[in-house]
């Protein structure tokens, strides 16, 4: 591993791996999607960490940015949800503050943090906006996280519009064209288990905040949902 960064003399290139070999990370995921579980939220553990970092790394990459850049941005979709092991409310900022201590534990220098601590701070659509390349990676990469492996309800017949909807997304994939600068939301859903309509009943602000960070990476934001254009 190198040992210097650009910024603070003898910090470290804090990597992705070094954050999931951390003890402390795997706790606070695993205990984070436990009490969102318990509270009737869809998984947010090791599978949604895992696919938002590779989702977030992979857009930068292709978009031309620096590694290191697009290495902040899996480190930071990594650890994004760790604030939920405090509470749902205010996750965000809560997690910015335990991610800043870990990092700084593990040797990240501070203007990495700070762009880590931004992009985890700004994830949640209520009120986050795309304030970095990082941060914005992040966003898209937690908003195309729709489908029914995230469903923890054992029971149909009791699924809310959450569950249902989710449960209903056979296929989620997030394509970034570097040429023509395009990020697409591509969706296959089961009709039979859950309308389209339902999908913007609970996600419209999701995607509003996705068209805001594809913007912010100068690129346009697409939705297609079985085969058919909708944004």
């Amino acid at each position: 591993m190198a040992e210097v960064t650009a910024g603070i003399t003898g910090a470290k290139l804090v990597t992705l791996e070094d954050v999931k070999r951390d003890a402390e990370v795997t706790a606070y995921i695993d205990k984070a999607n436990e009490y969102t579980g318990a509270i009737g939220y869809t998984e947010h553990g090791s599978r949604h960490a895992n696919l938002t970092a590779s989702i977030a790394y992979n857009t930068l990459k292709r978009l031309g940015n620096q590694e290191r850049e697009a290495q902040l941005a899996s480190v930071a979709a990594y650890i994004h949800d760790i604030g939920n092991l405090v509470s749902r409310v205010n996750h965000e900022h809560t997690g910015a503050n335990l991610a800043n201590v870990i990092l700084q534990r593990l040797g990240m220098d501070a203007v990495e943090r700070a762009v880590v601590m931004g992009a985890i701070g700004n994830h949640e659509e209520s009120h986050g906006e795309p304030v970095s390349p990082v941060g914005a990676a992040v966003i898209l990469a937690d908003k195309s996280d729709v489908h029914r492996s995230r469903v923890r309800n054992p029971d149909p017949t009791t699924f809310d519009i959450h569950d249902r909807v989710n449960y209903a997304v056979e296929h989620s994939f997030l394509r970034v064209d570097e040429k023509s600068r395009t990020i697409t939301l591509e969706l296959g859903i089961d009709t039979k288990l859950s309308q389209v309509m339902e999908y913007f009943e609970i996600f419209l602000t999701r995607m509003v905040m996705c068209r805001r960070a594809a913007k912010f990476l100068g690129c346009e934001f697409k939705l297609q949902i079985n085969g058919a254009k909708l944004l």
